[in-house]
């Protein structure tokens, strides 16, 4: 745990504008910056960046926070691990809380995988480097194969010696459990005997998405085909292979770029691209592509290119991840090298510029790549191309988007001479069968005999949100303001802040929002009422709760519009903070006077639902309640000057 000294050591060191640049470039609008976002496509820059506020706000997408919540967005890192990439960017120690005796037994199981395998992968590392037998084996195949020093020391390869179980025994030394190396896989153990899962093995460590190394790859530099050529890590709490993809770390901000991801399938294809100067490419790592595997992908970018050998075995797994690409709503091109090469091959074969021209004229929509394929043989054959025709439709009715469907209906039809209503019949013919298989399979689940759960509330509409975000908008920015009088418990007069009278007047007539997120706010808001060194700007920006934090930034950015009220007949406007005195009470009236409309709606709605049943003791209660209610609106809207809300 980082200690609260150096988090706010970061904080102060992280300069928004500094840090953002390093992603983004921003030019100079007024008294802030400006640039395209990085979080979505845009053409015409609306990621506005305040060096006086030390936040980001994108008025396109929504996005905003400070540096800390930029980099976890940007780089998908958790709190602790961005505040660890802003340390070591301007160079602060990290000092964390000492874990005591106990701490250390209770320890996450996983945490302690993941502690192994970084130390394995630097064990890997400095033994391809630093050892005679690491240099001579390891070092020299990946130099032989025609991979640069930077690539490798880029991807973290490795070399596992040779010695049944050297590793095992010096991470032994060095105090790593046995528990916690047979449960990452690295070192397998029996009754009788212990050896190294990747001995002699050249290793390519596995990273997740924030960089964690959780699994790793190794090849056999022997000819003996008793040997599989390619060894993985087994399943494990840290590792599971159909969710994880290799070189997504190295790949994602450039995916993000881009807008694109290449997906090929081993290790050296994807440090090949790298090569080749194309960094959003991942690997499947040798595993059939899977839906996980695409949704994180996803994450990063709509479009995604299959790049597999021209071979047998790279058709048939090209033709397998189509219809998962497409079921999850990504658009999918395929492309298939000529036939002998692979990726890593062909990669290496040319220069950057002709690999990416030759990718973007070459590759192809699955209609195209589907039909050049599988035509050859059903040219002459009606019922071969019936059979073609019935595939691509089939591929066509899982895409989830209407629109998307129509286009691809429409190619298939120019490129199959088929009119477009069979095509259209047809897929409607499967998308009904998938839906009933799918009614058919959620009955069978509800008739299973099953333990009651708790089902999730619906989400509830907050009505009053406007007024809501106003009132912390206000609270924010002048919480400590002292603009009114009022009377203590001994009938002395008091000044009285802004975040007093609010707290006071929510409180006095129990008001909260149906937005769980606000009431955490004004909480929040209460336990620091009486800290006179609370700054509240800085406090809910800098949050570590990612939610509160984005909150608090968008309000920050939000500009006070004046109301008409304020305007009439072009009347000199004051500035915000010189009418606090008259602005908080009537917002603060505007929110209660919302608040008693929602409650006359429910009223009339349980007037009419009491009616049906004649219930008159219920109508009359709900009527008495409505006109008290009535006489509370009447008030507010006269104190309002009689506006009304709707």
């Amino acid at each position: 745990m980082i200690d609260h000294a150096t988090i706010e050591r970061i904080l102060d060191a992280a300069e928004i504008t500094d840090v953002i640049s390093e992603f983004v470039t921003l030019r100079k609008r007024g008294v802030n910056m400006l640039g395209l976002c990085p979080f979505h496509n845009e053409k015409t820059p609306s990621f506005t960046v305040s060096p006086a506020k030390g936040i980001f706000k994108c008025f396109g997408c929504g996005k905003g926070g400070n540096s800390v919540n930029f980099i976890m967005e940007h780089e998908s890192l958790s709190y602790p691990e961005a505040l660890k990439w802003l340390a070591k960017k301007y160079n602060i120690e990290v000092k964390e809380e000492e874990e005591t005796e106990e701490q250390k037994q209770l320890k996450d199981e996983r945490e302690s995988m993941m502690i192994v395998s970084g130390f394995a992968q630097k064990y890997f590392t400095r033994f391809l480097w630093d050892e005679n037998e690491g240099r001579t084996i390891g070092l020299s195949y990946l130099r032989e194969r025609g991979i640069r020093d930077e690539i490798i020391k880029k991807f973290e390869l490795g070399f596992c010696p040779n010695g049944k179980d050297k590793f095992t025994q010096d991470a032994q030394k060095e105090e790593y459990k046995m528990e916690f190396l047979e449960k990452t896989g690295l070192t397998i153990k029996r009754d009788d005997w212990v050896r190294d899962r990747f001995e002699d093995r050249v290793m390519f460590p596995i990273h997740n998405i924030a960089g964690r190394v959780i699994a790793f790859g190794g090849r056999t530099l022997k000819d003996d085909k008793k040997i599989a050529k390619y060894l993985n890590s087994p399943e494990s709490e840290i590792y599971h292979k159909s969710r994880v993809l290799y070189g997504i770390f190295q790949a994602k901000r450039e995916i993000t770029k881009e807008d694109k991801c290449y997906l090929v399938e081993g290790y050296t294809d994807v440090l090949s691209f790298h090569q080749a100067g194309i960094e959003n490419v991942v690997a499947s790592s040798g595993t059939a592509l899977t839906p996980d595997q695409i949704r994180l992908i996803k994450r990063f970018s709509n479009n995604i290119t299959i790049i597999y050998d021209g071979d047998e075995a790279g058709i048939k797994a090209s033709l397998r991840g189509i219809d998962l690409v497409l079921e999850e709503g990504v658009n999918v091109k395929v492309l298939l090298l000529p036939d002998g090469e692979d990726p890593d091959s062909f990669a290496r074969s040319m220069s950057s510029s002709q690999l990416t021209e030759y990718i973007n004229q070459n590759e192809t929509d699955f209609i195209q790549f589907k039909t050049q394929l599988l035509l050859k043989n059903a040219e002459n054959d009606p019922v071969g191309k019936a059979r073609l025709i019935g595939d691509i439709v089939r591929s066509i009715s899982v895409v989830p988007d209407a629109i998307t469907r129509s286009v691809y209906i429409k190619e298939c039809s120019r490129l199959m001479d088929v009119q477009e209503d069979i095509l259209y019949t047809e897929v409607r013919k499967l998308i009904q069968k998938q839906t009933q298989d799918i009614r058919k399979k959620a009955f069978r689940e509800q008739t299973k005999p099953k333990v009651q759960e708790v089902q999730p509330a619906k989400p509830v509409t907050n009505t009053c949100e406007t007024e809501e975000r106003e009132i912390l908008r206000i609270l924010i920015k002048y919480f400590h303001e002292e603009v009114f009088e009022a009377e203590d418990e001994h009938g002395r007069r008091i000044n009285l802040s802004v975040g007093g009278y609010v707290l006071n007047e929510l409180e006095n007539d129990s008001l909260v929002s149906d937005n769980q997120l606000i009431n955490e706010f004004i909480n929040l808001f209460r336990e620091q009422e009486e800290n006179p060194d609370f700054k509240p700007e800085s406090f809910f920006v800098n949050h570590s709760n990612m939610q509160i934090s984005q909150l608090a930034s968008d309000l920050v950015a939000e500009k006070y519009i004046e109301s008409k009220r304020w305007k009439k007949g072009g009347a000199f406007v004051e500035a915000e903070n010189e009418i606090l005195d008259l602005l908080v009470p009537k917002i603060v009236q505007e929110y209660k006077l919302r608040k008693v409309k929602n409650m006359l709606r429910d009223l009339e709605q349980k007037i009419q639902e009491a009616a049906k049943s004649d219930d008159m003791e219920q109508i009359m209660d709900i009527q008495n309640q409505y006109i008290n209610l009535k006489k509370v609106e009447s008030h507010l809207s006269a104190q309002l000057g009689n506006r009304t809300i709707i």
